[in-house]
């Protein structure tokens, strides 16, 4: 399959990819990404779609210096994380903010603690310590949690969530942070349709309102689609198109996915619900 790539705008971008590539974590010496050239530019939203093992995780990890690449070059805000002190790097990290899959949430924490844990980059230790006492900013936590229609949960302990509701905490952290890269790793996995919409929709407003960067990898291509102006295609650890949406069409899809589970058939956008295309265009 052709490689195609969008063409972006000669400015500073969030992010600089060039013929970069990164083995999977855990030491083994095979190769998650391989040549990879990206860029990702302050206020741009795109999806990451592609099979299982495509390397979306893994690319979402790099991006947000979680994992270190093995070759080629990488930028974020114009510059190499890994050329930096530990000190430096970290102070980078609170640029970016990655929300996994399975968010890392404390199963014996109060929700509202672990929503405001998205500050714990701006606070002092004292600061931090004091909020597992007495939360610092409960009404800031609520109001997160209220975009993904989950207010209710605000002292709820995390293990008594359900898997979808777990996610939304995930992402209401993400609201709470100061970040300019929004890294989202498959939001929608535990949702029903409804809270998908509102899902896509929230963090889309969110990163349009701070001009962040928005990157989702998704497995349903059709919210893909309708949502996200920008779509980045990978298979076996390679971009295998990176075009905007309107250019993406069902053989590429099927082409993408061939003897993978196949997504739902996407939708042209002129055939789109005019819910769905708003969301297209935050």
């Amino acid at each position: 399959m052709q490689s195609d790539r969008v063409s972006v705008p000669a400015e500073t971008p969030v992010y600089r990819l060039d013929g970069l590539s990164a083995r999977h974590a855990g030491g083994t010496r095979a190769y998650a990404l391989q040549d990879i050239t990206l860029a990702v530019r302050p206020g741009e939203q795109l999806a990451l779609i592609g099979p299982s093992g495509a390397g979306k995780t893994t690319l979402l990890a790099t991006l947000s210096v979680g994992h270190a690449p093995d070759g080629g070059t990488f930028e974020a805000f114009g510059t190499d994380p890994w050329r930096l002190s530990e000190r430096e790097r970290h102070k980078l990290r609170a640029r970016l903010f990655l929300a996994p899959q399975t968010p890392p949430l404390p199963p014996r924490q109060r929700v509202v603690t672990a929503v405001l844990a998205a500050r714990l980059p701006q606070w002092s230790l004292w600061q931090a310590l004091v909020s597992l006492v007495r939360p610092a900013d409960p009404e800031a936590a609520w109001r997160a949690l209220s975009r993904f229609n989950l207010g209710d949960k605000l002292y709820a302990r995390v293990d008594r969530l359900s898997g979808g509701e777990r996610q939304r905490c995930g992402l209401a952290r993400l609201l709470l942070s100061s970040a300019h890269a929004l890294l989202v790793d498959e939001p929608l996995s535990a949702l029903d349709p409804a809270l998908s919409q509102l899902t896509l929709t929230t963090l889309q407003q969110e990163a349009a309102a701070r001009k962040a960067a928005l990157v989702c990898s998704l497995h349903q291509v059709d919210l893909a689609l309708a949502h996200f102006p920008r779509i980045v295609a990978l298979k076996e650890g390679r971009i295998v198109f990176d075009l905007p949406r309107e250019q993406v069409t069902q053989a590429m899809i099927d082409e993408l996915y061939l003897n993978e589970q196949p997504p739902a058939n996407m939708p042209h956008p002129d055939d789109l619900p005019a819910k769905l295309a708003v969301g297209a265009c935050l």
